[in-house]
């Protein structure tokens, strides 16, 4: 069939003129028959050309040449809009980076790929909820990583239903687990000395420290220039992170913001300053030698062929294949701040910058036997169970 640009016409209705967008579609006999798609009010498209702006805004032409009839689009096709209108120029909320590419990544090497060539609104949930399921059994995925590619499916169809291209969603049904089994090895303060004293290099001595000590995601002690330290406020500014090569926005809103800077890590900052040969303030803190200080040093070769050696010595238990790096050194802080320290939850949510408190105590938070065993012996006392009594 050739392409159709279908045709504007102001029709008058109770709230006013209004242009629509006729065109023909293919009904289920076979027959050719006139539809017709709401553009807007003329009021706030006066001219006929103003009225087509908003028709390619809208992606109207697509959906009239790609759906058979009103509600057949093709899945592939309601993939291509939603991402189109949910991380386009026009999107509501901005997203970042990051976002775009791990959506994008679901997009096209899991769900087009198994129902791009279906109809949209012919999708079953149960079918959907074999699927996701089978991801699991026979694909091996993770159920955290089940559970974005749901989210992906759903909001899909949420921006289709919103712009009319579907009319109904069959995900909201559809159920996954959330829970993930990873556990973070935790790192003590004693060990963390032993890595940094194991540890040849002045530049990975340091780094180690400022991460142990801040508890900066990798991504954000990579972006660091000395501009970023402020000595004077005895804060580290954060205002972005090192992602794909290049300079990009923080993980969240939230990320944004400050850590505090002790007068101890302070001065191994200055002291390192004092060394490295790229000291200007546009300089990176933790720059990659052999690239002459053009961009930050190496994580994957850092960790791989320092860091990890390093804490194996320092007696860390890192089993085969178990995931190990300097975000373990983010959640050792927390469990150490929380459960040793007994620092107020709030602070140590505010040093990690996360946006709600439920991630710090249950995700970065582990529980202590020390401290659980004394609960349990405070407990006994009180009720006057004392091991003496026993005897």
């Amino acid at each position: 069939m050739a392409y159709q640009r279908g045709s504007l016409k102001a029709v008058k209705r109770k709230e006013g003129a209004t242009w629509v967008l006729r065109y023909r579609v293919t009904a289920s006999d076979g027959r050719r028959v006139e539809n017709i798609m709401q553009v807007g009010p003329v009021r706030d498209f006066p001219k006929e050309k103003d009225a087509w702006r908003e028709v390619d805004k809208l992606g109207l032409l697509v959906r009239i040449n790609e759906a058979p009839c009103p509600g057949r689009i093709r899945f592939s096709s309601l993939c291509e809009q939603y991402l189109k209108n949910d991380f386009g120029a026009d999107a509501v909320r901005p997203k970042t980076e990051r976002t775009i590419l791990n959506t994008e990544h679901i997009v096209r090497a899991y769900l087009i790929p198994r129902w791009g060539k279906e109809i949209a609104d012919d999708i079953k949930s149960i079918d959907i909820h074999r699927w996701l399921k089978s991801l699991h059994d026979d694909g091996k995925l993770a159920w955290t990583t089940i559970s974005k590619v749901r989210g992906t499916m759903l909001r899909a169809y949420k921006v289709g239903i919103l712009h009319e291209l579907v009319s109904k969603n069959p995900m909201l049904p559809v159920e996954t687990r959330c829970s993930t089994s990873y556990k973070a090895i935790l790192v003590t303060p004693q060990q963390t000395l032993a890595i940094i004293q194991s540890l040849r290099n002045v530049l990975h001595r340091i780094l180690v420290l400022t991460c142990a000590a801040t508890a900066l995601r990798f991504s954000e002690l990579l972006a660091l220039r000395w501009s970023d330290m402020l000595w004077e406020d005895a804060k580290i500014a954060i205002t972005k992170r090192w992602s794909a090569g290049k300079d990009g926005p923080t993980k969240t809103r939230k990320a944004e913001g400050h850590v505090p800077l002790h007068p101890a890590l302070a001065y191994h900052l200055k002291e390192w300053r004092a060394q490295t040969p790229y000291a200007k303030v546009t300089d990176f803190v933790f720059p990659s030698l052999t690239a002459e200080g053009r961009v930050p040093l190496s994580p994957a070769v850092f960790v791989a062929d320092h860091l990890r050696p390093a804490a194996l010595k320092a007696g860390v238990q890192i089993p085969d294949g178990h995931r190990f790096g300097l975000h373990n050194m983010r959640h050792s802080l927390s469990h150490w701040l929380v459960n040793k320290a007994k620092v107020e939850p709030k602070t140590v949510q505010s040093i990690l910058r996360h946006s709600r408190i439920q991630t710090t105590l249950d995700i970065y938070t582990q529980g202590d036997d020390d401290e659980t065993r004394a609960a349990q012996g405070a407990f006994l006392k009180e009720l006057g169970m004392a091991s003496e009594m026993i005897q």
